[in-house]
């Protein structure tokens, strides 16, 4: 049951940049330059492109037309369209993949506090070969005391500001985050492309050489566009809730994924230009942000500037991203629980912590969680695995299958053109919810079990 005064975004316009900040995070700025890299640049992008438009565009749409309808959290969204049902069970999942995802998501986020600190302080500019950097990462992550501390920082802001509210907390935050992170972005992108031998980074982004494109490939390109857009676990769901009926919901979901997009392709001119100029191999691996771009900075014209602006940028993408994985459990509390706010940030926000404590310590400071059970991975990539992968796949598919089958497109296009706003390609979208976005992640799904190469 709804809660009432349980917040609604001012206009389009906050909705549009908390849903991008919900979007845009590490999956951008780090993941998607060095997934690029490992395969083959420009082929890579505009496969990604493609999946973009037909695959993550309409499962936005889908997760938004639900939301917007509901005007509830993900469980009892889904409790309200199929009631007496055990599709509620879905939202549920959402929830849960939510909270699993934060509890991981903020150790990972933390660290770019440390680097950022670096940075400010010039302590960064202080190694310069890969091998130090290397050193100082695993230094940094295998320690029992600082990643504990830098993910209790970084929770502490998101708990801060969800419990401020949609529109007092999270709106008010991301008008501020959301640009300025787009400011800093253009600023290095540009000052990156002018750098001796930036073109030759610029072209290998951009231009295509489909020789490189595999299987492999073309499904790495998909599971980028699906994750990217914080898809399958009601993230969307959530922040449609929110949206003030008056506003043209498709155009705000289409704005939304094209910023994500606009994002991740701006890191990519950041990064592989100045790849390009000190002449390293642009197959840097998820080490990429951490490890070889440190050493990079060190050799660049006002690079410790470079340096700060980066991974100022990096935690504010982290952060927008926190903040929406938060919300999608307090909403929960909130809406079915009848939680204050405030206390539901407070007590989930703590909890979360709690379990990403065993994260922070599986990168070297407890050998039982580096080596988790014996699987030969870290309890981090462990979790990794599960929900931002498994759970998140199945999550994107069990929610097409909704969508399209159980509730209906005529309902969930009638929900998103309730405000009298079309969706101009409203045939070909039902198409592909129906049958195209199940069968790709589905393939996606079978990928990740078959090969347990992971995104």
């Amino acid at each position: 049951m709804a809660t009432a005064g349980r917040g609604e975004w001012s206009g389009k316009l906050g909705f549009i940049l908390a849903a991008a900040g919900s979007a845009i995070g590490l999956g951008n700025i780090w993941r998607f330059p060095y997934t690029a890299g490992e395969n083959g640049g420009g082929a890579f992008v505009l496969v990604y492109l493609f999946f973009v438009l037909v695959i993550g565009i309409p499962v936005v749409l889908a997760e938004l037309s639900i939301g917007r309808f509901a005007k509830l959290n993900p469980v009892g969204a889904l409790k309200k369209i199929a009631p007496g049902t055990k599709w509620s069970w879905l939202g549920g999942l959402g929830v849960l993949t939510g909270f699993g995802i934060l509890a991981f998501y903020s150790v990972v986020a933390g660290w770019t506090l440390s680097y950022l600190w670096g940075a400010l302080t010039g302590h960064a500019s202080d190694v310069t070969s890969a091998e130090e950097t290397a050193a100082v990462f695993n230094h940094l992550i295998g320690g029992s005391i600082m990643p504990l501390v830098l993910t209790a920082i970084f929770m502490a802001l998101t708990i801060f500001i969800v419990r401020g509210g949609v529109s007092g907390g999270i709106e008010r935050a991301t008008k501020i985050l959301m640009p300025t992170l787009l400011v800093v972005l253009i600023i290095m992108a540009i000052r990156s492309m002018t750098l001796d031998g930036g073109s030759e980074g610029i072209a290998y982004l951009f231009k295509p050489d489909f020789s490189k494109l595999s299987v492999g490939v073309i499904l790495a390109a998909l599971g980028q566009a699906l994750f990217s857009l914080s898809l399958g676990m009601g993230a969307m769901i959530t922040y449609g809730s929110y949206f003030p009926d008056r506003e043209n919901l498709p155009q705000a979901g289409i704005i939304v994924a094209f910023f994500d997009t606009a994002i991740a392709f701006l890191a990519g001119l950041i990064i592989f230009p100045a790849l390009f100029s000190v002449g390293v191999d642009p197959n840097g691996g998820p080490g990429l942000v951490f490890v070889i771009l440190p050493s990079i900075f060190a050799q660049l014209p006002a690079g410790n500037l470079f340096a700060v602006a980066f991974y100022f940028l990096l935690a504010i993408a982290a952060l927008t991203s926190t903040i929406s994985l938060l919300e999608v459990v307090v909403s929960y509390f909130v809406d079915e629980k009848q939680w204050d706010r405030k206390k539901a940030a407070l007590w989930i926000g703590l909890a979360c912590f709690g379990m990403a404590v065993p994260s922070a310590l599986s990168q070297g400071a407890v050998g039982g969680l580096t080596d988790f059970l014996g699987t030969g991975i870290s309890f981090l990539d462990l979790q990794n695995i599960i929900w931002g992968n498994y759970s998140l796949s199945f999550g994107a598919l069990m929610l097409c299958i909704f969508v399209g089958w159980k509730w209906g497109i005529p309902a969930a296009l009638g929900s998103l053109e309730s405000s009298g706003h079309r969706l101009a390609v409203g045939g070909f979208w039902s198409i592909l919810v129906r049958y195209v976005c199940p069968v790709a992640v589905g393939a996606i799904l079978v990928y990740i079990i078959i090969t347990q190469q992971y995104f």
